[in-house]
């Protein structure tokens, strides 16, 4: 079967400018994939033409401060508030009254909080290795339900999101040395999970201890590419955008905790969410780790028609197990979403 084209389009309003990629029919339902920290569209290249082929519209954005889309010079102008208005002007482009949103890492409460905020732009939202908190995510919410069995308190005070306290304290440090050799960023960055690692300390609990990422060296270490994640082709597409951009749009999203918690507090219809919801645990994530600690506990205390699934993966999870994250979302879907499921849609038309 031929596969169809993955197209390049940007929708612009006076405050915004959001560049994306989509694939499938323009009058399809529109599933809207949601990349984090520090990723761009193509995140999602191994979903876009699986999910088109289904019959679905699907379409990955550049963030906010990423790749081709607006990059504003205000830490404020990357509050979740503001990128959910991002994603939600998208829609209106797209000519839908709803999506099946579809979020990762960053993108994750961005999705939550559209779930949150605009239930009837919603058939149902899916989130990988960042689970719901309803008060809104940041470093306050889930420092309290980490491991203590791998993270003594008195060792790790803020168990394995201390690297999140150290861009409020330390935000020129952190852009500055993820800017000195951005490809060896990418590279350090953008691992395979490894099973070694399970019930270890994350890297990112001693980041303000060491001085800094990377040790405190002030720039990335020189490691080989992993193919498992990324290609040589996708490498170079992810340095050049965050060459040109520089990282503090990516480290922005990270300094808004209070705004972010405001927010989640004016939904509408208060925290609960009640759409079909899809959570995807990564076996191998260290960082949002949720198989071992309490983190998903607040999302299953608050979520109506909650599914999990684990996938044997790392962080980079799309990447990493494309194949496996497809099947979750698309079995998901068939149970969970059945009105929409084109073939479903197309039956009833005919009827």
């Amino acid at each position: 079967m031929t596969q169809l084209p993955i197209v390049e389009s940007v929708t612009r309003s006076p405050r915004h400018e959001t560049f994306y990629l989509s694939c499938g029919s323009t009058r399809a339902t529109p599933v809207i994939f949601v990349h984090g920290w520090p990723e761009l569209s193509i995140s999602w290249r191994n979903q876009l033409p699986v999910f088109a082929g289904l019959g679905f519209h699907a379409v990955a954005p550049d963030m906010r401060g990423y790749g081709r889309s607006s990059v504003p010079t205000r830490h404020a102008d990357y509050a979740i508030e503001h990128i959910v208005a991002d994603m939600i002007e998208l829609l209106d482009h797209l000519g839908a009254a709803k999506a099946v949103w579809v979020g990762h890492d960053w993108g994750s409460p961005v999705v939550w909080a559209i779930a949150q905020h605009h239930a009837a732009r919603c058939h149902g939202v899916a989130n990988l290795c960042v689970p719901y908190q309803p008060v809104g995510f940041g470093p306050e919410a889930v420092i309290p339900l980490c491991n203590r069995s791998i993270y003594p308190e008195d060792r790790y005070p803020a168990a394995q999101w201390d690297y999140q306290l150290y861009y409020r304290e330390s935000f020129k440090a952190a852009q500055s040395t993820f800017e000195a050799n951005v490809r060896n960023t990418v590279r350090a960055l953008f691992r395979a999970g490894n099973p070694k690692y399970r019930g270890m300390p994350s890297v990112t609990a001693t980041i303000r201890a060491d001085g800094g990422w990377f040790g405190g060296k002030g720039v990335a270490p020189d490691v080989p590419r992993d193919e498992r994640v990324l290609s040589e082709t996708e490498e170079n597409m992810y340095v050049a955008a965050l060459e040109r951009n520089g990282f503090f749009g990516p480290d922005s999203w990270y300094v808004n905790t209070p705004a972010n918690a405001a927010f989640s507090d004016r939904a509408p219809n208060g925290p609960r969410l009640r759409m079909p919801v899809l959570f995807v645990h990564a076996m191998y994530d260290y960082v949002c780790e949720t198989l071992g600690s309490r983190l998903a506990e607040p999302m299953r205390g608050a979520c109506d028609e909650l599914t999990e699934a684990v996938v044997e993966s790392g962080h980079w999870m799309a990447q990493e197990r494309p194949i496996e994250v497809n099947a979750t979302l698309v079995r998901w879907m068939v149970e969970r979403l059945t009105a929409i499921w084109p073939h479903t849609r197309s039956r009833e038309e005919s009827n």
